[in-house]
């Protein structure tokens, strides 16, 4: 009789914490086929099951906070590991603090921790959000080695003024406050200037640098996720993190030219079905 046990930790993993909206791609609709492209497992962990995301005129919703400790109490008893631990959009205090349970339960010292901090834009919280919740975020700051937030997200952590027209030095003032615990890479994404969108990246003891890709179209709902998710994908297959940035930077914007060259609405996201084939090299 065979008694060798199951080795579940063979390929590379990354537990995702995040909402999942069947239509809209956004949040775990994409994270999943991202990173499987790139041959990294994603385990899902849903804080919410949505029909489609809140941008949507119509849309029902299940929260899914009270069965967030089964994935803690069954992960552990199968004894799974993990490469990375990323999270997204989190709707309540409670959810934050299961972050930092689930990062307590499965941290390692040599996986990492990729904080998203879905809490807003332009300068203004998702409606979501109050004030008390967007505090009770600036927790995983301590958690994170690895933070991806917009410019009103950093803000927000760092205890800073919205100022869209902020110059260097007050973003190189930001980043150093979010990378002054755990946290030693951060890029604030989306930075508008001109007709181009900036990406500032800040990795602890090297010089800051800018990831910066012409502006194509509006807005459009879960490119976020889209960038933080090949920057997931690219981090546990053991890049640079600015080579990282760069390459989220460059998927992102084929991406929208092809969505914009399909003619899909925004709210549907970005067509990463089209270009899906360019991250498994």
């Amino acid at each position: 009789m065979d008694h060798t046990q199951p080795d579940h930790n063979r390929q590379l993993k990354a537990a995702v914490i995040n909402d999942f909206s069947s239509f809209g791609r956004c949040s775990l609709a994409v994270t999943l086929p991202i990173l499987s492209a790139m041959k990294v497992q994603c385990c899902a962990v849903p804080t919410a099951i949505f029909t489609n995301h809140t941008g949507f005129e119509h849309f029902s919703w299940r929260d899914c906070t009270d069965r967030l400790d089964d994935y803690i109490r069954d992960w552990r008893a199968t004894d799974l590991s993990f490469n990375a631990i990323a999270t997204g959009f989190l709707g309540s205090a409670r959810q934050v603090e299961f972050v930092r349970r689930f990062t307590d339960a499965f941290r390692t010292s040599s996986n990492i921790v990729v904080v998203d901090p879905v809490m807003g834009d332009y300068g203004r919280l998702y409606p979501t959000y109050d004030r008390s919740l967007a505090e009770s975020m600036r927790s995983l700051v301590d958690v994170a080695d690895v933070l991806t937030p917009n410019l009103t997200e950093a803000c927000v952590l760092a205890g800073r003024e919205y100022d869209p027209g902020i110059a260097d030095e007050g973003l190189a003032d930001i980043a150093s406050t979010l990378a002054g615990g755990r946290a030693n890479r951060v890029v604030i994404s989306g930075l508008q200037r001109g007709g181009s969108l900036v990406n500032y990246v800040y990795e602890r003891g090297r010089r800051p640098s800018l990831v910066s890709t012409p502006k194509l179209g509006p807005d459009r709902s879960g490119t976020g996720d889209v960038f933080a998710s090949v920057i997931v994908g690219d981090l546990v297959r053991g890049a640079e993190f600015t080579n990282a940035v760069r390459h989220a930077t460059d998927f992102v914007a084929r991406t929208v030219a092809r969505t914009i060259q399909m003619g899909l609405p925004t709210t549907d996201g970005l067509a990463i079905e089209e270009n899906l084939g360019e991250l498994a090299k």
